[in-house]
């Protein structure tokens, strides 16, 4: 039975590429003051499974953007390669303002989901040329080369500015856009070297789409979590962590002025099988372990806050966030399951 949800003016959904309660509780170890996500008080977790038992970022995050298990690499698609719409085209078909902010490449498997339809993630031009069509406002990541260094022959930044976004390159100047469409494109580095450009740039998304009255769909990535999974580097791992959750204090804080924004934070699977063996709250320390390089089949934490934030507790599949999204904007969509 769907249960009735108060309805969301906007919703901002933040994936921790790679993360689930381990890698939480090692950036809690670590930090010197209590994790934001501490303060969420609807708590579920999500069935990461794909159309395998064990997903990747693509099938994770299209579950999540189309509510269809898909297969391992797709986007946008479902289990046949079907285009489906995502939550995002629905939002913008309903006069809302949308946005996606990453720090790994822009066309990269988890915010490619909700704006484009190939049937193989590898495919980055071609996803890259979907952000044309897509009619997403705004979009700040990494991944400039997919855009202008083409096999076909065309360059997608000028497409881009002749649809009328302002293509920036420089964090400064990406920050202190405030109004129209916008296509920030920043090179992909550690969180050593970038400091706190995914909490300036989600802000700043969030400031250009707030600006219609109507609402906005926003997605925000902290893509790195599941580099550190992959390099077995648990250093990594916290890292990311942390700036993740410093990202999530930032959306909080505007979340809780706004009062009409649902909040969704989720992890698309765990990456590296981590294990914590030893540590030391007091200190800090963390010893840990890991298992593989690659993902592995635990369920997710799901956190909400804010207008439909308690439809999130439980235990689902992942495909079902689809379905608990549409309800929070409280849109009527038909999307039968693969």
């Amino acid at each position: 039975m769907k249960q009735k949800v108060k309805k969301a003016k906007n919703v901002i959904v933040m994936i921790g590429d790679g993360m689930s309660a381990v890698q939480i509780y090692a950036g809690l170890t670590a930090s010197k003051v209590p994790l934001n996500l501490e303060q969420f008080s609807y708590i579920g977790f999500s069935k990461t499974n794909s159309t395998s038992y064990v997903t990747d970022s693509g099938a994770g995050a299209t579950a999540i953007s189309t509510g269809h298990k898909t297969n391992n690499g797709a986007i946008g698609v479902d289990s046949l390669d079907n285009p489906v719409p995502t939550i995002l085209e629905i939002a913008e078909a309903h006069g809302l303002t949308t946005g996606l902010v990453a720090t790994t490449s822009i066309t990269d498997a988890t915010p490619a989901s909700f704006v484009a339809h190939q049937p193989k993630r590898s495919m980055q031009q071609e996803i890259a040329a979907d952000f044309l069509k897509s009619g997403v406002d705004v979009f700040i990541g990494a991944g400039m080369t997919d855009f202008t260094d083409r096999t076909d022959g065309r360059n997608l930044v000028d497409e881009l500015r002749q649809n009328g976004y302002l293509v920036a390159t420089d964090m400064e100047e990406i920050i202190g856009v405030n109004a129209g469409k916008l296509a920030g494109f920043l090179p992909e580095r550690s969180v050593k070297e970038r400091g706190d450009q995914l909490a300036r740039t989600a802000m700043t998304a969030i400031n250009i789409v707030n600006r219609n009255k109507d609402g906005f769909f926003l997605l925000i990535e902290g893509s790195k979590i599941d580099d550190g999974g992959h390099a077995n580097d648990v250093g990594v791992v916290i890292d990311e962590m942390i700036d993740f959750d410093q990202t999530i204090g930032k959306v909080l804080e505007f979340a809780r002025k706004d009062k009409h924004t649902l909040i969704v934070i989720t992890g698309d699977h765990e990456t590296g099988g981590l294990t914590l063996t030893d540590g030391d709250l007091a200190t800090g320390r963390v010893k840990a372990e890991f298992s593989t390089e690659d993902h592995t089949a635990v369920m997710v934490p799901v956190f909400a806050y804010g207008p439909g934030a308690e439809a999130f507790t439980g235990i689902y599949h992942n495909n079902t966030i689809f379905d608990k999204l549409l309800a929070a904007f409280g849109f009527r969509h038909q999307n039968e399951k693969q």
